[in-house]
């Protein structure tokens, strides 16, 4: 009687393709509800922060929304914005950089 396990076949390892299909379906499960938990944003991208790391509610938003609803001008919006964007805690000998 010639049976595969008597015959060279494909021993243990036949239980190894059934163990990767598992953690692929897995992954893609945990990675679908996690998409949909956070609002279809993305698994990389946690509640509150949008791209670049700022939140929904800097003050550079800000800044663009009163400039975009008209509450101040041009002049006052890059004036305000290059405050923002100044870099903190370098200073020259005649002052800050």
């Amino acid at each position: 009687m010639n049976t595969l396990a008597h015959s060279g076949g494909p021993g243990p390892w036949i239980l190894l393709f059934p163990i990767i299909w598992a953690a692929v379906v897995i992954g893609v499960v945990t990675l679908l509800r996690r998409t949909v938990r956070r609002g279809r944003r993305g698994p990389w991208q946690s509640h509150g922060v949008r791209r670049g790391g700022t939140g929904e509610h800097s003050p550079i938003d800000l800044l663009g929304r009163r400039f975009a609803t008209g509450e101040i001008d041009e002049d006052e919006y890059w004036r305000r914005l290059s405050v923002l964007d100044e870099p903190f805690g370098r200073f020259d000998k005649d002052g800050p950089a």
